[in-house]
């Protein structure tokens, strides 16, 4: 099973948004018995909390589940549960860099593999108030992440 945690800085807005859209796709490719997804944030002011109004919205409007999302701050043990810690921005980049190394875990940005991307971090709505083109950027860095997965890993049914 390939693991994916998708952080932002306080897992209402931005990272939950990323772990819907992305355990979406790959609901829709039918990847689920081989790739999860979970989301974290840097900070625990907000653990426990449902995804943020303007996020869940934009996910209902989508037709994209987001129930049961609850948000949680993100553990040492993270690096041994997951394969890739995927960052919205370039500050919680480097939080989970200081958190711990560990070089058998992808730590890298989501929109660092969006060819030609608008933006090279995803802006927090938290503070922007834009969630729709937050859900736009993340969508299309969801789409390339899981293009890397794909390339990156081999999903057979075992029978």
């Amino acid at each position: 099973m390939v693991r994916v945690l998708f952080v932002c800085l306080g897992n209402i807005c931005r990272s939950p948004m990323a772990e819907a859209i992305f355990k979406d796709l790959v609901k829709r490719e039918g990847l689920e018995s081989f790739i999860d997804a979970d989301s974290a944030g840097i900070g625990h002011w907000h653990e426990g909390s449902e995804p943020h109004e303007g996020t869940r919205e934009i996910l209902d409007q989508k037709g994209i589940s987001h129930e049961g999302m609850l948000a949680r701050q993100v553990k040492e043990g993270d690096w041994d549960d997951f394969d890739y810690l995927i960052a919205m921005d370039e500050k919680n980049l480097n939080d989970l860099k200081a958190i711990r190394e560990k070089n058998d875990v992808v730590v890298d940005k989501l929109m660092s593999g969006v060819p030609n991307a608008k933006e090279s971090d995803v802006p927090d709505p938290y503070f922007t108030g834009n969630f729709d083109y937050v859900y736009e950027l993340v969508s299309e860095g969801c789409v390339q992440l899981l293009n890397r997965i794909k390339q990156e890993h081999t999903f057979k049914e075992e029978n």
